[in-house]
């Protein structure tokens, strides 16, 4: 197996010819560490979980994807633009690459829900969902329509405060991430991503109701999260799929 790439606050790599464009923005990401055992069997084929100071960490990312677009043509502006909330896991591959697992999408689009899992195989979710800014905070919620489980819901809200000019090791790992691992048509693949810099703020996380990490398969967080971060967003590009290394390149 190779060394994993270094955590960088910029992509490695520009990608010159996009397959997707699209912007994410009003972002929150709420972390809870886990032991890397407990989410091992989660991982795709040839990946394994991704550690820091040898934990790795499960992430609720609710956000605004605005302008979905195919290759170089403008975004569009209603299919391609709903809430979007992730249950995502940290995982590293046998050429070193690290980037992120989803365990689900939900989406407030069916159309693009239908498309992410019939195209992608990525796990999209039909859900009401809403993203609502009131004086200084934001809040974000969702509840599952289709496939299921139904019941599934979340209720996020966060108060942003002072720009980070200097984020942790930890708040790079967590954010900075050029690529996720899924199983696309043929097996498992990496999908890059580049974008600029996050624009990051520490926030304070005011209401945290949710199901969706037991509903993704994981073990429902028991504590506080050791990590709570906004950004404004940005915009972003992701490529085409490659293979990752084989499985027994991994070891053990």
């Amino acid at each position: 197996m190779h060394k994993p790439s270094a955590v960088t606050p910029d992509a490695p790599a520009a990608i010159a010819m996009p397959l997707l464009t699209q912007q994410w923005l009003d972002l929150a990401f709420v972390h809870w560490a886990v032991e890397p055992a407990a989410v091992a069997g989660l991982m795709p084929p040839g990946t394994v979980p991704d550690t820091h100071d040898g934990l790795t960490y499960v992430g609720l990312v609710a956000f605004r994807m605005h302008r979905v677009g195919w290759f170089r043509t403008p975004g569009i502006p209603y299919f391609g633009s709903f809430p979007e909330t992730n249950v995502r896991l940290y995982s590293v591959d046998g050429h070193g690459r690290r980037g992120v697992v989803f365990r689900s999408m939900d989406a407030s689009r069916l159309i693009p829900v239908v498309l992410g899992r019939a195209g992608f195989r990525l796990p999209y979710l039909w859900s009401r969902m809403t993203v609502r800014t009131v004086g200084d905070t934001v809040t974000y919620t969702s509840s599952r329509r289709w496939p299921g489980p139904r019941g599934a819901h979340s209720r996020i809200t966060v108060r942003p405060g002072e720009r980070i000019h200097e984020p942790t090791a930890l708040e790079h790992f967590l954010t900075a991430r050029w690529g996720m691992h899924n199983m696309f048509s043929g097996g498992a693949a990496y999908l890059p991503n580049d974008h600029p810099r996050w624009p990051l703020h520490r926030a304070r996380l005011l209401t945290c109701e949710e199901n969706l990490v037991a509903a993704a398969g994981l073990e429902a967080p028991t504590g506080a999260p050791v990590s709570v971060l906004y950004s404004p967003g940005v915009p972003v590009r992701l490529g085409r799929p490659a293979r990752p290394a084989p499985a027994a390149l991994l070891g053990p």
